[in-house]
Formats: structure tokens, C-alpha cells, sequence
């Protein structure tokens, strides 16, 4: 999404989060929204399709640190930003008094290149204001337009840039690890082949320079946002993946040498030590998601078994154990160490 349309979208409110809400509170709000809306869990369903595009556009902004301060800066200034430039004098509106507030908030935003000064303004008294040694337009810089009036330095008009134009498309795991030519509709009905790159995340947002539209402003770029299927076995975090993998009661009791598969089809042996405490992460460096410049771990937790329906023999024999090897009280002092006050 542009960022001029960012004062349209309370993103915060999108993922029910606060606006002081941390990149681990954020993560999670979306991961438990994102799975409650996933066009896969609701096959036909345009509402939460919709609700779905507006939680990732979210998550986007807010979980990159860049693009959240520029959201909330955005944000704060077409919210409550209230400036005096009027003719006046001092301490009156456009006054010294009265522009403080104008050049601070320009100041904090665009890096202090903003000063204010006073009586050269030819049309009044009030302030006028002036651009450091970089001479930009903080509204150029912000909206990527021509500034005020949209007009250059030279007071030619300058052509207004075209928008972007947005589209999205879902792939497979799979695609989403090792990279994909994907076919992309766009909005005005044609269709884009585009190459994604290896390791691309649920919601990432690719951008295609020039590939949008045409116009007196010239090319503008195309940004897809690309949704990826959830797979039955493997959790992403970031790069790293998670694979729960199913042990019996004797592997874990006696440990065992366990087979983990991997994403690119071969297997890797990790030895499981008897009586190793169940959930235990077990990690495998650099057999996670894989990117140009990273390669994420792979973690296995073993997770106990528990038999079903067992015969009144195997009940007989499972109470014999328990009585030859007793663990005593597994949740003795658990409730002192709950106490929460």
C-alpha cells in the first residue's frame, strides 16, 4: 500500500494491538489472525479473503521498524497536527510563539533539515521556512511527489507520479523455499508472469519496478503481496522451521536414534536421550529456510505418544510398570510456583 494512503488505515487496530505494542506482540496477533482467515480455511469466503489481505498489509508496515516509524509519523501528523503560519506577530498566529510546533514536528520527522525564520515571508509577517544543506521537500520526500503546488525548485508543474498498482498471489510451501515463476492477475485484467525468490515469506511484499502502469508521470512499479499455503508438517519462524516428531513411550524412556525428514527431501538422524524431558528442542544448524544471504536451523521436539485403547492386559502390565518404576507426584509444588501473587 502507498504510504500516502497510510492516514486511511489504523493498522494497529487491524491486529487489535496497542500502538506501543511490541514486534513479539505484533508477530503473534497477526500468526493468530492470519490463520483464522487464511483463504484456505475459508474456501469461498470474499469476507474473510478480504480481512486476510488487510491483516497481512498490516503485519507488513508494523513488524518492518522503518516502515512503522514512517506509518506512525504519517499518522501522528494528519491526526492532530495543528500548524500556525498565519500572519502575525510574535506570540499571535505565525508568531514566534505560534511556530514552534511546525518546525519541531517537521524537525523530528525528516532528520532536523527544517529551520523556521521570521519577516522574510513576502507574503506577511508570519514564518517562512527554509530547507538545509540537502534542499528537499519534506512533502516531496514524504508523499514522492512535487512538494507544494506540485512544482519544482524553478516553479515548472511537474507531473504527478502514477500510482503503484497492487496485486497478490498465494503459493505452495514448497514454492515459498526454494523460489517460483508465478503467474500474477492484476487489477485492469492482464496477467504478469514474476519470478519469486527463494525463501519468501506469508505476506511479503515484492516490488516490481517499472511494471505497473503508464502514464504522464511516467512507470510506476508493481507490488505484489504474496500469500503462502500453510504446510501440514513444518512451522515457520522467521527462517528457522519446527517439525514435531511422534516418539513411543520406551524411545523416550530408553532413547532411540530418531530419522527427522527435511525440506529437500533427505533425512537427518538425531539421537534421542533416554528420558529427555518432553518438548525438548532439538536443533539442526542450517537446515532451515534458505535465502542468498541466510540459512535458517531446523528444530525437532519429540513428542510423546500416548496408546490408545489399550486391552486389560496391557493395562495390567502398564500399572506393574508404573509400580516398579514410580515417578512419585509429577505435579508436586506446581500449584506454589502458579501463585502469581
Amino acid at each position: 500500500m502507498a504510504s500516502e494512503n497510510w492516514l486511511e488505515k489504523d493498522f494497529y487496530k487491524v491486529l487489535g494491538v496497542s500502538k506501543d505494542a511490541s514486534e513479539a506482540d505484533i508477530k503473534k496477533a497477526y500468526r493468530k489472525l492470519a490463520r483464522k482467515y487464511h483463504p484456505d480455511q475459508n474456501p469461498g469466503d470474499e469476507a474473510a479473503e478480504k480481512k486476510f489481505k488487510e491483516v497481512s498489509e498490516a503485519n507488513t508496515v508494523l513488524a518492518d521498524p522503518e516502515q512503522r516509524k514512517q506509518y506512525d509519523a504519517i499518522r501522528a501528523m494528519g491526526s492532530g497536527a495543528r500548524f500556525s503560519a498565519g500572519a502575525g506577530g510574535p506570540g499571535g498566529p505565525g508568531g514566534a510563539g505560534g511556530a514552534g510546533g511546525f518546525e519541531d514536528m517537521f524537525g523530528d520527522m525528516f532528520g532536523g533539515r527544517t529551520r523556521t525564520t521570521y519577516g522574510g515571508n513576502p507574503y506577511g509577517g508570519g514564518p517562512r521556512m527554509q530547507y538545509g544543506s540537502s534542499g528537499g521537500d519534506p512533502f516531496a520526500d514524504l508523499f514522492g511527489g512535487g512538494g507544494f503546488g506540485g512544482q519544482n525548485p524553478f516553479g515548472a508543474q511537474q507531473q504527478p507520479r502514477n500510482p503503484d498498482v497492487e496485486a497478490s498471489v498465494t503459493i505452495d510451501f514448497g514454492q515459498s523455499l526454494e523460489g517460483a515463476k508465478v503467474k500474477v492477475n492484476r487489477p485492469d485484467q492482464r496477467s504478469t508472469t514474476i519470478r519469486l525468490p527463494e525463501g519468501v515469506r506469508d505476506g511479503q511484499k515484492v516490488r516490481l519496478r517499472g511494471k505497473g502502469s503508464i502514464g504522464p508521470g511516467g512507470k510506476s512499479d508493481l507490488i505484489v503481496t504474496v500469500h503462502v499455503r500453510p504446510h501440514e508438517v513444518y512451522e515457520r519462524d522467521g527462517d528457522n522451521l519446527t517439525i514435531r516428531v511422534p516418539v513411543t513411550y520406551e524411545e523416550a524412556a530408553l532413547g532411540t536414534v530418531l530419522a527427522v525428514p527435511t525440506t529437500d527431501g533427505s533425512v537427518v538422524r538425531l539421537r534421542l536421550k533416554a528420558g529427555q524431558e518432553p518438548g525438548t528442542r532439538m536443533r539442526v544448524k542450517g537446515r532451515g529456510v534458505k535465502t542468498k544471504k541466510h540459512a535458517g536451523d531446523l528444530y525437532v521436539i519429540p513428542e510423546i505418544q500416548v496408546p490408545q485403547d489399550l486391552s486389560a492386559e496391557a493395562e495390567d502390565a502398564l500399572k506393574k510398570f508404573t509400580e516398579l518404576a514410580s515417578q512419585g507426584d509429577p505435579r508436586e509444588g506446581l500449584a506454589e510456583k502458579a501463585k502469581v501473587v
